[in-house]
């Protein structure tokens, strides 16, 4: 691609004459320069592309865009005010705009991103659709996939992974957007057909600063959206719900306990974990040519959690929106196994153990209010402290299991600094320890603390009695539980054998 068709997707601001080079590539990593390409220097949290700019210059980069200009360089650079927004819009110049020739789902929530992008690409798929999935754990084109590195990709790789995918004939994409992608401007350029927010609460304020910085972010999905696309909120979530009237997209809104949306939750019965329910249209709306009326239809969870079930009510608007049968959102959803470590059944006999990635106050206030549904005996709760987060989220999460605990009879938690299973980077410090013991001490609830993962998961197994149920509840340091918990009850089922 000629340099001036490339750089009329951004804003110059030196007025630099463009020269007539022929631009044979794009990048923003020096040591994977090649002859002929354009150089962005991009600042990141870690490190500054323009101290690599005079590397890029040796591997053969013809032009560089720049925020700050660097003496010494003999390429000509070409400054903007922030090179993110201009990588992103370079990226997709350069790959001709490729979200424009799919249908993209882009699914924003603080829980649940994951679960809700496969739950709708399995719709997608057994509707025929040749699908793309972009997320935490895979980047899927067609029938190939390859282990995700971000949760949302960096701009110019996002555009290089959507414009195989329209080589390779895909249809619909959903993707995971992260809050970090949504600050750093790498879905800039992305046209989204349905966008969504499901839910809201504290998380990353290691990288935001504040809920409200983070709140910023994750909204303006919602917020840039164009007037041809459609927009899924959650009127149930305060937060979803205050961005009804502040987008152009035509909003599809939902709820469960409320019932003045577009689409209701009804008669769900979550008494074995796994939600049955019905679905409600309750207003008329047309999109893609068909017109939905009034009416009604069944669902059935193979997942478990209350959590599913919102997760499962934006899989089926978007469904829905996308022109799938209702027979195919029904059979997938049936079917459908779920994604590791969110609120996941590893064993079902007379006790039952569940393995949840309780990362969050929001994502364990939705865990404990599914428990709240379920029959069980004594709840066993196991929880892996979270390391290398700060002491607030710890206390933070301590207080929504103290909120819970009367509902759910919890006198008792064993926790773990998972010594064992944990590496330096999510090391469990004594600040954080402290923060979880003060709010326990607090509430008189008596904790059972370990320094092993492997210590602490025996002795809830131990304790547990039959119709009891065991909650592996944790981020990293927990990781490996089910694991050491599945190894432990097939060892003891051998024993009585």
């Amino acid at each position: 691609m000629q340099l001036k068709q490339l750089l009329q997707a951004i804003e110059v601001t030196n007025g630099r004459e463009v020269e007539p080079l022929e631009i044979r590539n794009v990048s923003y990593h020096s040591q994977k320069v090649q002859e002929g390409d354009l150089f962005v220097c991009v600042k990141g949290y870690k490190t500054d592309g323009h101290k690599y700019l005079a590397d890029a210059v040796k591997r053969g980069a013809v032009a560089a865009v720049v925020e700050d200009f660097q003496d010494g360089i003999d390429i000509p650079q070409y400054v903007v005010k922030d090179s993110r927004i201009a990588l992103a819009r370079l990226g997709a110049c350069f790959y001709q705009d490729p979200s424009s020739k799919m249908n993209m789902i882009g699914i924003t929530a603080t829980n649940g991103k994951t679960t809700t992008t496969y739950m709708t690409n399995a719709i997608l798929e057994n509707e025929g659709r040749r699908t793309g999935l972009i997320g935490t754990v895979i980047i899927k084109n067609g029938d190939e996939s390859i282990p995700a590195e971000l949760t949302t990709p960096e701009s110019l790789d996002l555009q290089r992974y959507l414009n195989e995918m329209v080589q390779n004939d895909v249809t619909h994409v959903t993707m995971e957007v992260s809050s970090a992608a949504l600050e750093l401007h790498r879905v800039e350029g992305v046209n989204y057909d349905i966008v969504s927010l499901n839910n809201m609460s504290k998380e990353h304020m290691e990288m935001h600063g504040t809920f409200e910085r983070y709140f910023e972010a994750k909204s303006s999905l919602i917020r840039n959206a164009s007037e041809n696309s459609f927009a899924i909120l959650n009127l149930d979530n305060q937060y979803s719900a205050s961005l009804v009237d502040k987008t152009k997209a035509k909003v599809i809104s939902f709820g469960i306990d409320s019932k003045d949306g577009y689409v209701h939750c009804k008669n769900l019965d979550l008494t074995t974990g796994r939600g049955k329910f019905t679905v409600e249209i309750l207003k008329p709306f047309e999109a893609n040519g068909i017109s939905y009326e009034p009416s009604e239809f069944d669902v059935e969870l193979a997942v478990p959690g209350l959590h599913s079930v919102y997760n499962a009510m934006v899989a089926i608007i978007a469904s829905l929106i996308s022109g799938v049968r209702i027979s195919t959102i029904q059979e997938t959803l049936k079917e459908f196994s779920g994604v590791p470590r969110r609120f996941e059944f590893i064993y079902e006999n007379e006790i039952k153990v569940v393995d949840d990635h309780f990362a969050n106050p929001g994502n364990i206030n939705v865990t404990l209010q599914t428990l709240d549904f379920m029959d069980f005996e004594q709840l066993q709760l196991v929880y892996a402290i979270r390391g290398q987060r700060g002491a607030t989220i710890n206390r933070e999460n301590a207080e929504v299991i103290v909120e819970w605990a009367d509902k759910l009879g919890i006198k008792e938690v064993i926790a773990t600094r998972s010594v064992s299973h944990t590496t330096p980077k999510d090391e469990v410090t004594d600040d954080e320890v402290k923060a979880f013991l003060d709010v326990m001490e607090k509430a008189n609830i008596k904790v059972d603390l370990y320094n092993d993962l492997p210590d602490a998961i025996h002795e809830a197994l131990s304790k547990a009695n039959k119709g009891d149920l065991v909650l592996l509840a944790g981020c990293q340091g927990m990781d490996y539980g089910a694991g050491i918990a599945l190894e432990a009850l097939n060892k003891e089922n051998a024993e009585v054998k």
